[in-house]
C-alpha cells in the first residue's frame, strides 16, 4: 500500500467509526450489571476481572476504548480476526453483551506503567511523534494520539498496554496474521497492516516499549 492509499484508507476507516455506535444505540441501555458478570467470570482468566492483566501476552483492556472493544469481540465473532481461544469466547455473546462489555472496561481504570529500557527512548519517541520519512511510515500518534490514548472509535489506547503485546500484534500485523481479512471489513487493521510493513524489528520493539509508558 503507497503512501496515497494509507490516507484514503485512514479516511476509510472514519466512514466506518460509526458503526459500533449505532449499535449501541440499537441495542437500548446497556446492561452493565451483566457486563460486570461476565467479565468477572470469563474475561478476567485472561484480562483480570477490571481489564488489567497480569500476563504481558494478554493485553490490558481497562480504559480501553468501548466501540474498540465491541468492534473487536464483533471482529473474533464473525471470524474476521482470528484467534482461537478469543473466538470462542466471543461466539455466545449477544451484541447488547458486545456493547455492554465494551462500555463496562472502559470505564475501569488501568494501571500505569513505563518504558523498560531507556535506550529505545529516545529513538522511538522520534518514530511516534514524527515517523521515519525515510521508509515512509507515518507517525504513531496521528492514529493512537500524542499521549497514547487512541482514537476511541478506530484505533486502540497504547498507553499503559503491555510491551510484549503490542510488538506481538505488531509482528502479527507485518505477517499477515492481522488485517488481511478476506472481505475487507478490518478497515483499521488494513491500515495497520501496511504500516507495520514499513517498521523494523528494532522499530517495533523500540515503539512496544516507548508507548506502554506514554501518560
Amino acid at each position: 500500500m503507497d503512501r496515497t492509499s494509507l490516507l484514503a484508507a485512514l479516511s476509510l476507516s472514519a466512514l466506518v467509526a460509526g458503526a459500533p455506535a449505532a449499535m449501541a444505540q440499537g441495542a437500548g441501555k446497556p446492561d452493565l450489571a451483566r457486563a460486570k458478570q461476565i467479565a468477572e467470570t470469563v474475561c478476567a482468566a485472561c484480562h483480570g476481572a477490571d481489564g488489567n492483566s497480569a500476563t504481558a501476552v494478554n493485553p490490558n483492556i481497562a480504559g480501553q476504548g468501548a466501540e474498540y472493544i465491541s468492534r473487536q469481540l464483533q471482529h473474533f465473532k464473525a471470524g474476521i480476526r482470528v484467534n482461537p481461544i478469543m473466538q470462542g469466547m466471543a461466539a455466545p455473546l449477544t451484541d447488547a453483551e458486545v456493547v455492554a462489555l465494551g462500555i463496562y472496561f472502559a470505564q475501569q481504570k488501568g494501571k500505569p506503567l513505563a518504558a523498560k529500557d531507556p535506550t529505545l527512548v529516545a529513538t522511538a519517541q522520534t518514530l511516534y511523534r514524527a515517523g521515519d520519512a525515510a521508509s515512509g511510515l507515518p507517525a504513531c500518534s496521528a492514529c493512537h494520539s500524542p499521549n497514547g490514548a487512541g482514537i476511541p472509535r478506530n484505533y486502540p489506547r497504547l498507553s499503559g498496554q503491555h510491551a510484549d503485546y503490542t510488538l506481538a500484534q505488531l509482528k502479527a500485523f507485518r505477517a499477515g496474521e492481522r488485517g488481511n481479512d478476506k472481505d475487507g471489513k478490518d478497515v483499521q487493521g488494513r491500515v495497520m497492516a501496511a504500516v507495520a510493513q514499513r517498521m523494523t524489528d528494532a522499530q517495533m520493539k523500540a515503539l512496544a516499549d516507548y508507548a506502554a509508558g506514554l501518560r
